[in-house]
């Protein structure tokens, strides 16, 4: 074996895929195997000490801690809400923390993630937007919360496997940080890590039209739109990134997203219901008609209130009016019931720990000035 004796930067192991993990062992003269070895041992075990990795050589072992890290997130906090979902905030780095979310629901259950240090877009309803922008997360540290929830909850829960599903739903604007999610969720989905099915990986987003026809190109995931609006109008108001990529552009990526014979499945459609903004029986009417040729389900969100947001919830009855109009007309809806509302678990609610809020615009401008935002759109840093 040989051993390079360079590196002035630690490579963190956590974040490689089974690809890099190989071109990384490789370029030590190490054989591939060792790749499938750190994997099982990091993702399927939990371990991430290299001295407890005992199939690996003494040398190698020596070798890897002084030149590889297994870099993990610190557990700020923990809050549990009476319905058994948890939210954890996980520290980053020196200055952020990120909130990452577990939502048991029978035999099942799914781990919301962050992708971002708070989000680069200003959805006027959302509270992760009020917080600013201060980064996007690494590979390593958006896998770093699947291995945290799940090695976490093993123990406590005494399972041999806690989490069933992932969803790209926390913090950030997922396919704004495309690589980096991408490199997350091949990790997730390969069966020397978690062996997540493609149906148990969603990746939401607010409309990035070019990334969604770029994610069709690169895997097969389940995409989640957060449509929040039947019409331009009312969606220019709550997502301002609807300046750019108006609904009609919207509709016709998701359709060229399923264009695919082997794409059976749907695209899931975040509404959130707000009352006397979206929540009218013509808005219902408005939204049926816009996905009538459009395979798609519907997920009514009953708006979770934050601190001056300016919005109040719907009303039940509307909420269930508005269900009904659309599954009159053929659209599979189901109104989500809230889950971690007692500690702002909840969609819309997490707003993590960021201490650099003004980067939001300047990554709002490289976006812009790589031609995914034709229009410039003003973002206000709370």
């Amino acid at each position: 074996m040989k051993l390079i004796q360079q590196q002035t930067e630690a490579h963190n192991l956590m974040g490689m895929t089974q690809q890099d993990l190989e071109a990384f062992f490789s370029a030590i003269d190490e054989k591939s195997f060792r790749a499938t070895q750190i994997m099982k041992w990091t993702h399927q075990q939990g371990v991430t000490d290299y001295e407890q990795m005992t199939n690996l050589s003494k040398s190698l072992r020596d070798w890897l801690i002084e030149n590889a890290e297994m870099k993990m997130p610190e557990m700020v906090s923990e809050e549990i809400s009476t319905d058994g979902t948890r939210k954890w905030l996980l520290r980053v780095d020196d200055k952020n923390a990120v909130e990452t979310v577990y939502i048991p629901e029978g035999d099942r259950a799914t781990l919301c993630v962050s992708s971002q240090v708070g989000c680069i877009l200003d959805c006027t309803f959302c509270a992760t937007a009020r917080q600013g922008f201060a980064g996007n997360l690494t590979s390593a540290q958006i896998i770093a919360q699947l291995w945290f929830a799940e090695h976490h909850l093993r123990k406590q829960l005494n399972k041999a496997r806690v989490i069933s599903n992932v969803v790209f739903m926390g913090m950030g604007e997922p396919l704004a940080n495309f690589n980096n999610v991408i490199k997350a969720i091949e990790i997730m989905m390969d069966d020397n890590a978690y062996g997540l099915g493609k149906r148990k990986v969603t990746v939401s987003t607010s409309g990035l039209v070019p990334k969604i026809d770029k994610l069709r190109e690169a895997m097969d995931v389940s995409l989640a739109v957060s449509l929040h609006a039947p019409n331009d109008e009312v969606r220019n108001q709550l997502v301002p990134l609807n300046r750019r990529y108006p609904i009609a552009e919207l509709m016709d990526a998701c359709r060229r997203f399923l264009e695919d014979k082997n794409r059976k499945h749907s695209i899931t459609i975040e509404y959130v219901m707000l009352d006397q903004i979206n929540d009218q029986p013509e808005h219902a009417r408005q939204l049926a008609k816009l996905l009538k040729t459009l395979p798609s389900k519907v997920n009514l969100i009953p708006f979770n209130a934050f601190p001056n947001s300016g919005y109040e919830r719907s009303t039940d009855y509307a909420i269930e009016s508005f269900r009904e109009i659309l599954q009159a007309e053929g659209i599979t809806t189901i109104t989500r019931r809230p889950r971690g509302e007692d500690i702002a678990a909840a969609c819309g609610q997490l707003a993590g720990d960021i201490q650099d809020q003004a980067k939001r615009k300047q990554h709002f401008e490289k976006l812009y000035d790589a031609d995914l935002l034709k229009n410039k759109i003003e973002v206000v840093c709370a």
